[in-house]
């Protein structure tokens, strides 16, 4: 179940967990309290089951519909699709990437329609964890300072758009609040 946890930002450390501000998997309440930091979330119906053998081609092609949703406005041509299972031969590689916290030039738009993934957003004096599940749907604004565990037994598929042909790129800010946070288990 989609889950959001607010902490403050100095609260947690390694030995004692913080707790949370405010706690809670009501829909209704996730999008109110991340559209009050500039946070775009939508529920949307991830409506194919992919085969275990789905590459990114048959992904992208199963979800033609979503694709072209996002893309109507223009603002995000690319899209790619990222796909992770336990025992993915780079997954201890992607998730020390995605871990450490870092911002994009321009939104970051995830469309998750398998498993699920932790994005921890560091806004204002927050941190907010996000446990976005299949049917979620994420803007996070350029320049939002943030980082992404996939847990180490990552479990998700996601649609990935970018106003750029490179796709995803980061500027690491070398804060190590990320590790002063809970992980996915």
């Amino acid at each position: 179940m989609t889950r959001l946890s607010i902490h403050p930002e100095g609260s947690a450390s390694n030995t004692i967990p913080s707790l949370p501000l405010l706690e809670s998997s009501n829909s209704a309440v996730i999008k109110t309290e991340l559209e009050s930091r500039g946070i775009e979330f939508q529920r949307w119906p991830a409506k194919v089951e992919l085969s275990a053998q789905a590459i990114e081609a048959d992904i992208l092609a199963a979800y033609t519909a979503e694709i072209a949703r996002v893309q109507t406005n223009g603002r995000y041509p690319t899209v790619d699709a990222i796909r992770m299972k336990p025992d993915h031969p780079q997954r201890e590689q992607l998730r020390q990437k995605f871990i450490a916290e870092h911002t994009h030039a321009e939104d970051e738009v995830r469309f998750f329609v398998e498993g699920h993934g932790l994005f921890c957003l560091h806004i204002n004096d927050e941190v907010l964890q996000v446990l976005c599940e299949k049917n979620d749907w994420i803007r996070v604004p350029a320049g939002t300072r943030h980082w992404f565990d996939m847990g180490s037994k990552p479990q998700f598929c996601a649609m990935r758009f970018f106003n750029n042909s490179e796709g995803w790129l980061a500027t690491f800010t070398g804060d190590p609040i990320a590790e002063r946070f809970a992980k996915l288990q």
